[in-house]
């Protein structure tokens, strides 16, 4: 089976996914009349599962929306003892280093996963365990906040492998890593 773990993320122009308060209201800066789903569809239809921190996972839990996944979330996290009795069956909690984590989710026949949430990605990527990542670029300058990326020990190279303009305003390209 072929396993790959995807990133689908948005950023400002200077990098951030989260403002310096954590917000993410940003995001709809740009107008979007016909709510143009900015290729999320096509990305979310090609994953098996999630894979998320707990502040991403009680983000989307705050929002004032139906569940939006039909599709397993796996939810990292030390913290929390379980998942609200609300999202039985649609989240599960894992614990331990993340190639057993992975490991654990592909026993259970999920391999194209969606790597999901600021701590996760920069954790996947410290240990070069992701595969492929479609940043989609907002036309914004916050100025501080949340960063996509962090330290690594070492260098990940990636090729641009598609690139899309929405909306006249926003970019995403899709990048696969080089191994």
């Amino acid at each position: 089976m072929d396993k790959k773990n995807s990133v689908f993320i948005a950023t400002s122009l200077d990098g951030y996914i989260a403002d310096k308060n954590g917000g993410i209201d940003w995001l709809h800066s740009v107008s979007n009349p016909n709510s143009d789903d900015i290729g999320y569809l096509e990305f979310i239809n090609n994953i098996e599962a999630l894979v998320m921190g707990r502040t991403t996972f009680e983000t989307v839990c705050g929002f004032d929306v139906d569940w939006p996944y039909n599709k397993p979330v796996f939810v990292l996290s030390n913290m929390l003892r379980e998942v609200p009795e609300s999202h039985k069956e649609k989240a599960f909690l894992v614990k331990g280093t993340l190639t057993e984590i992975l490991r654990q989710i592909h026993e259970k026949g999920f391999y194209r996963l969606y790597i999901d949430g600021g701590t996760t990605i920069r954790n996947f990527l410290k240990e070069d365990l992701i595969d492929e990542m479609t940043i989609t670029t907002i036309p914004i300058l916050l100025g501080g906040g949340t960063s996509l990326f962090g330290d690594l020990p070492q260098e990940l190279k990636f090729e641009l492998i598609g690139s899309k303009t929405y909306l006249n305003q926003i970019t995403q390209n899709h990048y696969k890593r080089v191994r």
